[in-house]
């Protein structure tokens, strides 16, 4: 599908969709950063909207508002990513990542960690599933950001564990990963997680494009929608700014634990590396995908792969950097 056609029907179904609520949600929570007037911000907002093919959280999350032209221009932003997800991935690399009963079988070798469909076992076999792992998460298959997902801990009755969790349209029940003690350290109450985002080129080439690092704050999930924050990593895998949140708080400390952000290094972060890419490699159907990983202490292991992975980038009033990663996704994806 051309780049042209695939922006020209985004912005359609944008303008089609567009709520006055959310736009002034989002204005009112640029205000933390500017002290712009609210018709002004919103105006500015649209504009951006439209130049720089700019959503609206993308404007308040990394404050564009206290940016120049030049830097603006600079961001990589969720409408950009709907493009290269469309241009590159076909429709059989996302299904194989989306179902997520597949994906479980086809990259069973490399998940590190056990997962079953209630489809495909008994009840004798959950029984057994169920006592080898004291504790389990149950998702809905077609969940999206973390949504549908319950903790279940020392499960006795496998029949009424499978009704409950039919009752719920769950079918994929995961072991609970023991996250390493370091990430642990950062905050206990959820699997915080790193995300990195990779694009397989033509050449077989895998590029890096981002690593982040994704923290719980209140919920049993790190991710960004449902209250958890996020911080980049370095090359080697330390956080290098104060983690935010999609409210845009900023956090140089953990709230709950007092760990600091800044410095915090992801334990076994070569092995991250080296798993992703053997992820990026089995996966020539989606060339550009987010894989979201948990470190245990034997190692990381494989949540799973986002074939319309979010973006992520500095949030400047928190780390002082100005400009995005487009140019660094323009290297290797060629747009």
């Amino acid at each position: 599908m051309g780049r042209a056609r695939v922006r020209l029907g985004y912005l359609v179904n944008r303008a089609r969709n567009i709520r006055v609520g959310n736009l002034v949600e989002f204005a009112r929570q640029v205000q933390k950063v500017s002290r712009a007037p609210l018709p002004v911000i919103i105006a500015d907002m649209l504009w951006c909207s439209v130049k720089y093919d700019m959503g609206f959280r993308d404007y308040a999350v990394w404050d564009i508002r206290l940016l120049n032209a030049r830097e603006r221009a600079t961001w990589m932003t969720h409408p950009k990513s709907f493009r290269i997800t469309r241009m590159h991935n076909t429709p059989e690399g996302r299904a194989k990542l989306e179902d997520k009963r597949r994906f479980a079988r086809e990259y069973a070798d490399l998940l590190g960690r056990e997962t079953i469909d209630l489809r495909d076992v008994d009840d004798v076999q959950l029984a057994a599933f169920l006592e080898r792992h004291p504790k389990v998460l149950a998702k809905p298959l077609d969940g999206h950001g973390g949504g549908g997902i319950t903790l279940h801990e020392n499960v006795t009755d496998a029949a009424a564990f499978r009704a409950e969790a039919d009752a719920a349209r769950q079918s994929i029940v995961d072991e609970f990963i023991v996250q390493h003690p370091e990430m642990s350290s950062l905050y206990p109450d959820s699997v915080n997680t790193v995300r990195i985002i990779t694009f397989l080129t033509p050449a077989g080439e895998v590029r890096l494009l981002a690593a982040v690092l994704r923290i719980g704050n209140g919920d049993v999930i790190d991710n960004f929608a449902s209250g958890g924050m996020y911080t980049m990593l370095d090359d080697a895998g330390v956080a290098l700014y104060p983690g935010v949140d999609k409210n845009s708080n900023v956090y140089r400390e953990h709230p709950v634990t007092g760990t600091a952000i800044v410095g915090f290094a992801v334990p076994r972060y070569d092995e991250v590396l080296a798993l992703t890419e053997a992820l990026a490699r089995r996966t020539p159907e989606a060339p550009y995908v987010g894989w979201d990983l948990a470190i245990t202490p034997n190692g990381p292991v494989v949540i799973e792969g986002n074939h319309n992975s979010s973006v992520f980038q500095p949030k400047p009033s928190a780390s002082g950097v100005r400009t995005g990663l487009l140019p660094t996704y323009q290297a290797a994806v060629g747009f």
